[in-house]
């Protein structure tokens, strides 16, 4: 059982063959049965609470040393923006455009482009740190000074699956656990009663569940998803969040079947999928105790609704995640992912498709910056913004971009990053990085290190080696730290 499958609608007592077959535990699971037929009333104390217990992976864990972060989320942009139409101001791209590129191309590509394309977006500097930012993003243009942009990031697969598990995994190639799972692997979370690692309207392309699944860490290292890209994020919810079962009832239930699966499990050296499944079980309980109140936007003033954008039709689908993120960060959840997606992917029709895209969340990021300072949260809350790779300074097709891991942007703000700050840097034209800028390694270092972890020790050990999120690679960008 999952936590997006919390208890059925009304109570369910299941036949001897039902019990038998679902749980494979013999004249046992009979007793179970003969329990839940006699619904006889459970003392209280049978609703006692089982967070906490020793080995649990969700325990708070100290950090290696003090962090300047405690929690994260990450905005995701599936599809790929286009620095140069962004954030990376090219002021020769737009003074040589329609000629050839002065260089090579990769030797290999994605598709085939032609000569220069100047953007069709006016750029411009704001606030104290002069930050070019183009007419797309006015709202995260108020924002700069908190900003921290890393240009020239690049990553090494210039396909959609490839770049999307190399951003989230560190692997473009293998299966390996998410960012949010070494991170609630290596801090475990401060909310029993809520998953450690939610992803909002995730993609089920590109990767899909890899890119937030826990892979060889503990099954509760997993995120969570809430809804996936199909899923307006309004209906983004947890199904049978409220059960018609009373709690002791539930609570004796879970009871017997954790002693019942124990005894299984003793057999068979702590099976960690069996471990997996009976945690689920548990946190799936103790949702209902404090996740509605969490997931309920309602709560919410009418001018914090509005300051996300949800009383707009162009902004409400992102702005609900931007918000949810939120409440989840205040509740204790260790680490959120919003997910836009799969939007920025402009073969053609860059200008107006990406004037769509960015309508739709520039106010709801600005807002959820601008929230967290209010709140006090931004001081030791990481945001991650980007995609999972940049587009071409070159044309395809005379109004699109093609992909491009070689040269693009993201950025950071609170959790102990330099603010009105910009690291890195791509050539004249924003097709290669050049200098000192990041590779993926060294920013899932550098988020770890916010985090209060040394990526060199958040290790596990699989299958005969020790593994980690960087694996024998990355470096710690210590000029972005504040």
């Amino acid at each position: 059982m999952h936590p997006n499958d919390c208890q059925g609608e009304r109570p369910h007592h299941p036949t001897r063959r039902e019990v038998l077959r679902g749980s494979l535990f013999g004249l046992q699971a009979m007793a179970f049965a003969d329990l839940l037929r006699a619904a006889n009333p459970v003392p209280q104390a049978a609703a006692r609470r089982v967070a906490g217990q020793p080995g649990d992976p969700l325990l708070p864990k100290a950090p290696h040393f003090a962090p300047r972060a405690k929690r994260m989320v990450f905005l995701f942009m599936h599809g790929g923006p286009s620095q140069i139409d962004t954030f990376d101001y090219k002021p020769l791209l737009q003074r040589d455009h329609g000629k050839p590129l002065p260089f090579a191309k990769p030797r290999v590509t994605f598709a085939k482009t032609g000569d220069l394309m100047a953007s069709p977006f006016r750029f411009r500097q704001h606030g104290q740190s002069g930050a070019f930012v183009s007419e797309l993003f006015p709202h995260v243009a108020g924002c700069v000074d908190q900003l921290c942009f890393l240009h020239g990031l690049h990553g090494s697969n210039d396909a959609h699956g490839g770049a999307l598990l190399k951003i989230h995994t560190g692997s473009d190639t293998f299966v390996r656990p998410s960012v949010g799972s070494w991170v609630l692997y290596g801090l475990g979370t401060e909310n029993q009663n809520l998953p450690g690692f939610v992803t909002l309207c995730p993609t089920l392309g590109h990767g899909g569940v890899n890119n937030w699944a826990a892979a060889f860490l503990p099954g509760a290292c997993q995120g969570t998803p809430l809804g996936n890209a199909s899923v307006p994020s309004k209906d983004a919810a947890v199904r049978h969040l409220r059960s018609e079962l009373p709690p002791d009832l539930q609570r004796a239930e879970l009871d017997l079947l954790q002693t019942l699966n124990q005894e299984h499990a003793s057999a068979r050296q702590q099976d960690p999928q069996l471990l997996a499944r009976l945690q689920s079980f548990e946190l799936a309980f103790r949702m209902q105790m404090e996740a509605p109140a969490v997931l309920d936007l309602a709560r919410e003033s009418a001018a914090t609704q509005r300051l996300y954008g949800l009383d707009d039709p162009t902004t409400e689908n992102f702005g609900r995640q931007c918000l949810m993120a939120r409440r989840l960060l205040e509740a204790g959840v260790r680490f959120v992912q919003c997910t836009h997606s799969y939007k920025w992917d402009q073969h053609s029709n860059l200008e107006a498709d990406h004037r769509k895209n960015a309508r739709e969340v520039d106010q709801p990021i600005a807002a959820l910056l601008t929230d967290l300072q209010q709140r006090g949260l931004l001081e030791d809350t990481l945001v991650w913004w980007g995609g999972e790779f940049g587009r071409t300074p070159t044309s395809e097709g005379g109004n699109g971009r093609d992909h491009n891991p070689h040269a693009f942007t993201h950025f950071l703000a609170g959790g102990g990053v330099r603010s009105g700050y910009a690291y890195g840097q791509s050539d004249d034209y924003g097709y290669y990085h050049q200098g000192e800028a990041m590779d993926v390694h060294d920013l899932h270092a550098t988020l770890l290190h916010l985090l209060g972890l040394d990526h060199e020790r958040l290790v596990h050990r699989y299958a005969g080696r020790d593994f980690r999120l960087t694996d024998v690679h990355g470096k710690v960008c210590r000029a972005i730290l504040a």
